[in-house]
């Protein structure tokens, strides 16, 4: 199925997946996705991939196929695939049919892993052999699935493989015409400040996200993304720059090859990457002593965590001229929502935030808002403007905007705790303390719940 037209999330009939086929419209032969697939004798890396074309075909063979086993529209779908060329194609087949893919880290243990998928009750399994080994074996935890899709070998579970499904289907699948608010995935927190939530996303929710990440960091048509976060790979897709999968386990950043990663920034002459501070520790130390320098890079993404100025300005060193580091504020609730670039840190803001002034994280992104109010940990059911604070007050950060998720799955007293409904719009209680400066500029000063009060003093 091709589109003329470039997909509008602000329209009221729109499906994230209509990019893909978009952009095999319009640059059918570059590359989409580009996966490590091995290691020649000598120890070179060698590559697969797929063109946009390739990707749109294979991606309609799946969503066929998926759509004559029975899934269809609203199917509630378990996806547990490594970051490959089959897991992103398989994300944008499960949109295509209208489906709801579930992306829980596997990285917040076993324990908490089935908990999840206890409430938000899966319908649908695709996994590589290890995940459907586990549901067969904690079955009671995957009561309501009926469909079991192998992305491998098969032994001794039911359902089908990736490899029937895809002998299944054909090409020019008519995509399933969804509205920009139905639901579109349930993403994960990671559970590190609290219980992991099932964050509902919608269509157009993932089609502003794309249309702010453009609006923020002018990603061009010749770019090569590298992305240490698998979530941002379909991001890459939408856009249509070229992803490079890393050669490293996505779960454990803080154990990555940093030689792997530089590697693939030298073979594709990588022009951005999106990655946890871990990552960039490692691979900023490595570059910095052997003298490495990584001149094709025109922006690094540090997001996850606090970014400190002595990370920034050990990754600027390994950039090229006129490369820089952006650190995007956000969560999984709301994501960007502020972003603030390593040269603004590092020549101003990391003094500040060393004599203890918080960390800045930058103003706002274009068409999103944050406000300081003051802090509660009841619900707060109505907007009030009467709830925000003065410039410079530190209180509860909380920001509205297209990307602000409703609500949390099948969990409505972390929806009541987190959402402060104003009219049609939602602002997102971020957890966070915070304060805005004269210039518009967002301060973070820790979490909410780490706030110690003694007496009249409170210590973020």
């Amino acid at each position: 199925m091709m589109i003329k037209e470039k997909p509008d999330y602000k329209n009221e009939k729109f499906n994230i997946a209509s990019y893909l086929p978009y952009m095999a419209e319009i640059m059918p032969y570059k590359r989409a996705v580009v996966f490590p697939a091995g290691r020649d004798a000598a120890g070179h890396v060698a590559y697969s991939h797929f063109t946009f074309q390739q990707m749109n075909e294979e991606c309609d063979r799946y969503a066929d196929g998926l759509s004559k086993y029975g899934m269809g529209k609203g199917t509630k779908t378990l996806l547990m695939v490594r970051p490959s060329l089959e897991f992103i194609t398989l994300t944008f087949a499960l949109f295509k049919i209208g489906a709801v893919p579930i992306l829980i880290d596997p990285g917040m243990g076993p324990f908490n892993m089935l908990k999840c998928i206890s409430y938000v009750e899966p319908e649908a399994v695709i996994g590589v052999p290890v995940a459907q080994a586990i549901r067969a074996i904690f079955r009671w935890h995957f009561k309501k699935v009926r469909y079991n899709v192998t992305v491998g070998k098969r032994i001794f579970w039911g359902g089908l493989t990736l490899d029937k499904i895809r002998e299944k289907g054909s090409v020019n699948f008519k995509m399933c015409e969804t509205r920009g608010s139905d639901p579109a995935a349930i993403l994960f927190t990671s559970g590190s400040t609290g219980p992991a939530k099932g964050v509902l996303y919608e269509h157009k929710m993932f089609g502003a996200q794309i249309a702010l990440l453009h609006e923020a960091y002018k990603f061009g048509e010749n770019e090569m993304e590298l992305p240490g976060f698998p979530l941002f790979a379909l991001f890459n897709v939408a856009l249509g720059t070229t992803c490079v999968i890393p050669d490293m386990d996505p779960t454990k950043p803080a154990s990555v090859k940093p030689e792997n990663i530089v590697e693939a920034i030298l073979n594709h002459g990588i022009t951005s990457s999106f990655g946890s501070p871990a990552i960039w520790n490692r691979v900023s130390n490595y570059c910095n002593s052997k003298n490495i320098k990584l001149n094709s890079i025109k922006r690094i993404l540090i997001a996850g965590a606090p970014v400190s100025g002595e990370l920034i300005g050990r990754v600027k060193k390994m950039l090229g001229e006129g490369g820089d580091v952006h650190t995007p504020y956000g969560a999984t609730e709301s994501l960007p929502t502020c972003s603030i670039s390593g040269d603004e840190i590092c020549g101003e803001t990391w003094a500040k935030t060393q004599k203890g002034e918080g960390i800045c994280v930058g103003k706002p992104i274009k068409g999103m808002e944050a406000r300081i109010i003051k802090i509660t940990d009841e619900p707060l059911p109505r907007w009030e403007e009467g709830l925000c604070l003065k410039t410079g007050e530190i209180g509860e950060i909380v920001v509205s905007g297209p990307v602000v998720t409703k609500e949390y799955y099948n969990n409505a007293r972390a929806t009541t705790l987190s959402k402060i409904y104003d009219g049609s719009k939602v602002w997102h209680r971020m957890g966070d303390a915070g304060y805005l400066d004269e210039r518009g500029r967002l301060w973070f000063c820790g979490r909410k719940d780490h706030r110690v009060v003694s007496g009249e003093k409170t210590y973020f």
